[in-house]
């Protein structure tokens, strides 16, 4: 589909037929169906993603304003060699076509300026347009691969723009998903150590920064592991009470326990008893120091009194040792109990109490300033006169919340790029979060902001969809060639939640002194289709349940119905959130997608438990 004088004239039948895809993908109608900002929720807030999607889309009237529409029909271009296009192709191409379509709207297009010649592309790739097609899938004016020397030869340098780089150019350089998420990783590992002492009741949440090491034996001292008898040698034994133990109270109920007006033997929290003599039996609380000499404890159910002749008798065989918990069972002074960078959870604290710890030595959490961009966002009421509701403003924060750091209220600096440079130079945080404005729009002001402060891109741009917009960089502030680190999201609400798992998260969790979490891998029951070139990023939810329809959707992955799997969702566009919103993970689908029963790597989401996997919350 091609544009014309503002508006766009539609592709002859037989390109708009291999277009429509399906929608078991969660592909809606073809291109020619709806609008394109429809297609792929590229409206005004949008910017960074379509925008930025220009860099593998070009438009036939860009490259030759006076070109017009091209006339050659279906029957006039050459007939296609080789195979079909793959679904993940005719993806694809919607992709860009709707994207080019969109950037025609919004007036996005080049300048005017000689674009690159297209990409050349094989015979097997005929019927697939790349990220240099023009959206006529058989266009006449694709090299031929006989063509592919001359084509090659007349990309532009890579270094084409220093400071911005510009459509394709910068789209060849996008980074791999894999090795963009390393970096962010290794980026918050490399920042400056930090510590803070906190006592206890303010540690949780936070990470170790030093190993917590045991300050004391666990016990500290022999204890009776049940309330019963302590006795010393063998039985029967003659009961002997405690001096100054005080007796028990009550009704008479005459049952296992101390009878009314017994005494109440050795009790935890007491000094030290004193020793116990030979073939003697003394009445000891759970907690309770053993006295010395003695060498086992008998339950009070498994214990016969005779009062008569205040013998205690062992209703099953005494072993020595028995339900008594020695010194140092469960450390010695000295040990290491965690290791730096575990995670400060309740059961730390109890732990680190009983081991004599009053405060702890922690990472302080990351502190993130999220800034809003967008002058076309509201933040109540419902969508009018082409402003739309903020949904990043509400999500980000709580997002980043979960994942450990302090986050500041979000700051709403519309298309401002004064007050974007103003907020990037004087921000204190560890850590700032941009949405929107990463592409290459005229009011996209990230990149020409970052360069005229000095700042140091480490990723731009990345090889995923959605997403492939964001961008990571390190700040340098007022007084400090040193600041905050940058993590530029994309304006599309999914793209954006592609950008927190793939930089912002690992760097936090570098910053905040975790270690990286450790991947794996789960069988997905339904088929995923994948971009020919780019990681995918799809919602899921994990299943335990029956296959349901799905008969053999496990293929040759041999784990047999009801074995666990993930299911992908629908509404995965990159403006969507319906699907995210019903996911506990997004799956990994590696580029050309992947079949029925292949395992994917999992990226779970912050708040989604690692097990059990419970469906019936998110379906």
């Amino acid at each position: 589909m091609t544009a014309h004088n503002g508006r766009f004239d539609p592709p002859p039948a037989a390109d708009v037929a291999s277009m429509d895809v399906g929608s078991s993908a969660g592909v809606g109608p073809s291109a020619r169906d709806r609008p394109a900002s429809a297609d792929r929720g590229l409206d005004a807030g949008d910017r960074s993603s379509a925008a930025n999607s220009s860099s593998t889309v070009s438009s036939p009237s860009a490259a030759n304003p006076s070109s017009g529409v091209n006339s050659s029909s279906a029957s006039d271009r050459p007939a296609t060699a080789g195979r079909g296009p793959t679904p993940e192709e005719l993806r694809a191409a919607e992709e860009d076509r709707a994207v080019e379509q969109a950037l025609a709207l919004v007036g996005r297009q080049s300048s005017g300026e000689p674009r690159p010649a297209r990409r050349p592309q094989s015979a097997d790739q005929s019927h697939f347009m790349d990220s240099g097609s023009s959206g006529q899938p058989n266009s006449t004016d694709r090299p031929h691969p006989t063509e592919r020397s001359e084509s090659t030869s007349q990309f532009p340098p890579p270094n084409q723009s220093a400071d911005r780089p510009h459509g394709r150019d910068r789209h060849r350089r996008a980074a791999p998903w894999r090795e963009a998420r390393a970096l962010a990783a290794r980026s918050g590992r490399n920042a400056p150590a930090r510590v803070r002492r906190l006592p206890l009741d303010q540690a949780l949440g936070h990470v170790l920064a030093e190993p917590l090491v045991a300050l004391t034996d666990l016990p500290s001292f022999d204890t009776s592991a049940m309330d019963g008898w302590v006795v010393t040698g063998p039985g029967p034994w003659t009961i002997r009470e405690v001096e100054g133990a005080g007796k028990e109270k009550g009704s008479g109920d005459r049952g296992v326990g101390p009878h009314p007006g017994q005494d109440l033997g050795i009790l935890a929290g007491h000094s030290t008893p004193a020793a116990l003599p030979d073939g003697d039996a003394v009445r000891i609380a759970t907690g309770a120091r053993i006295p010395a000499d003695a060498n086992a404890v008998i339950r009070s159910e498994h214990a016969h009194v005779d009062e008569t002749k205040r013998l205690l008798h062992a209703k099953q065989r005494v072993l020595p040792g028995q339900d008594i918990r020695p010194r140092g069972q469960e450390c010695r002074s000295g040990d290491q109990l965690l290791p730096a960078g575990a995670l400060v959870t309740p059961a730390v604290l109890g732990l680190a109490a009983a081991a004599g710890y009053d405060e702890l030595v922690t990472v302080p959490r990351p502190r993130v300033d999220v800034l809003v961009l967008g002058d076309e966002l509201l933040t109540s009421g419902l969508p009018h006169d082409g402003l739309i509701r903020d949904a990043l403003g509400p999500m980000i924060g709580p997002w980043v919340r979960a994942l450990g750091a302090e986050v500041s209220a979000p700051q709403r600096l519309g298309d401002d790029a004064a007050a974007l440079r103003r907020a990037l130079t004087t921000s204190d945080a560890d850590l700032v979060i941009t949405t929107g404005g990463t592409a290459s729009g005229p009011v996209d002001h990230v990149h020409p902001v970052l360069a005229e402060i000095g700042a140091e891109l480490l990723v731009d741009g990345v090889a995923v969809r959605p997403g492939h917009p964001m961008l990571l960089a390190r700040l340098r502030t007022e007084g400090s060639d040193v600041g905050p680190y940058l993590v530029g999201l994309p304006g599309n609400p999914l793209a954006a939640v592609s950008g927190l798992l793939t930089l912002a998260e690992p760097l936090l969790r570098g910053l905040a002194g975790l270690a990286p979490e450790t991947p794996y891998r789960v069988v997905v029951r339904d088929e995923v289709h994948g971009h020919p070139h780019d990681t995918r990023l799809v919602p899921v939810v994990h299943s335990t349940g029956s296959t349901g329809d799905s008969v053999g959707y496990l293929g040759d992955a041999g784990t047999g119905g009801g074995a666990e799997h993930v299911i992908p969702l629908h509404y995965n566009g990159p403006a969507m959130l319906r699907g995210i919103a019903a996911a506990d993970g997004l799956a990994v689908v590696p580029p050309g997608g992947v079949r029925s029963g292949t395992e994917v790597e999992i990226l779970d989401l912050p708040w989604a438990s690692a097990t059990p996997w419970t469906e019936g919350c998110f379906t």
